[in-house]
């Protein structure tokens, strides 16, 4: 139990984090993703228990966007799957590796998120300027911000007395 609190305690911290900062930066009409940050910490380092967090990241996503309740889920879901299928063939340990996989990831989910949604917009094709200036914004924050929630992920788990488990284990 306190590994699945430890995993889905700093997926809520960055949760109101990401509200928040979208709340400041919405005078300049831009909007920051940074879905792949719920992800990448809980399948690198070979973490259990990954998939239920991942889960409850999405179920609290949809439900603070305006989308049909349960994309966000699908997409973490998806993104986890997949990235549990290449996670042996990424640096683990390496910090710029791991910044670099979750701006692929990111980019991957953004632009899956946008073609699932683009269909509701009156201009489809007015919308892919903006959209293209928040995966700009978003990238250049997720590179500044991944390393401050890798480090806050792995302190909530040492806090919690939880080591990352062996890929043996």
């Amino acid at each position: 139990m306190r590994r699945q609190l430890a995993l889905c305690l700093p997926a809520l911290i960055l949760w109101a984090v990401t509200s928040e900062l979208n709340h400041a930066i919405s005078g300049l009409r831009v909007y920051a993703f940074f879905g792949a940050l719920y992800l990448t910490p809980l399948v690198l380092p070979h973490e259990r228990g990954g998939r239920l967090a991942a889960a409850l990241a999405g179920l609290l996503c949809d439900a603070t966007t305006p989308v049909l309740f349960g994309t966000h889920l699908f997409l973490f879901l998806a993104g986890h799957a997949l990235l549990r299928r290449v996670r042996d063939r990424v640096p683990r340990d390496d910090t710029l590796g791991r910044v670099i996989v979750t701006l692929l990831a990111n980019l991957a989910l953004f632009l899956t998120f946008s073609f699932t949604q683009i269909h509701r917009s009156p201009a489809p094709a007015a919308v892919w300027p903006r959209l293209m200036g928040d995966l700009a914004c978003s990238q250049i924050l997720l590179a500044i911000v991944t390393p401050w929630y890798f480090a806050l992920h792995a302190r909530c788990l040492e806090l919690a007395r939880v080591h990352p488990r062996s890929e043996f284990a």
